[in-house]
């Protein structure tokens, strides 16, 4: 009886080391731009983050029955942003620093991972056209031009000036 459950255990440690092989890259991307960490630097924030997620996502590895693990591990990650938001408010030189945590979440979840509007809605508690509303903001926000940078030049670059 013990021989099997070590099996099993083998087996379970073993799922998941290939689970986490194939989608931390693209997990730690996720929680990087969620926390506003530059990326290519030590990002010290995301990676507790990540770490506390995959976890989770450990614990209840025998009860995900037929559920994708990565959906799973994005929604633990999500929760776990949420919630810490408040520490994720400071500019730490990101891609996505000029917005808010929670239009940052959004924002990842959207476009980045392509999670539905439904699903981001009901992951977060807000109505589905808040999540529009939100995700529509921080598009325009990361299209306008950086505060303090000149604009784009109307008379085009070959312009001749007199």
């Amino acid at each position: 009886m013990r021989e099997r459950r070590a099996a099993q255990e083998r087996r379970r440690a073993q799922e998941f080391e290939a689970f986490v092989a194939g989608a931390a890259g693209r997990l730690l991307r996720t929680v990087t731009l969620l926390t506003g960490e530059p990326s290519g630097a030590p990002a010290p924030v995301a990676e507790e983050l990540l770490t506390v997620a995959l976890s989770r996502t450990y614990a209840s590895w025998d009860r995900l029955r037929g559920e994708d693990p990565y959906d799973r591990t994005r929604q633990e990650l999500a929760v776990l942003f949420a919630r810490t938001a408040w520490r994720h408010r400071r500019p730490r030189g990101g891609l996505l620093d000029r917005l808010g945590p929670q239009e940052r979440l959004i924002l990842v979840l959207r476009l980045c991972e392509g999670v539905a509007e439904e699903q981001t809605a009901a992951l977060l508690g807000l109505p589905a056209e808040r999540v529009r509303t939100l995700c529509l903001r921080a598009v325009a926000e990361m299209r306008s031009t950086r505060p303090g940078s000149a604009p784009p030049s109307a008379s085009g670059a070959g312009a001749v000036t007199s």
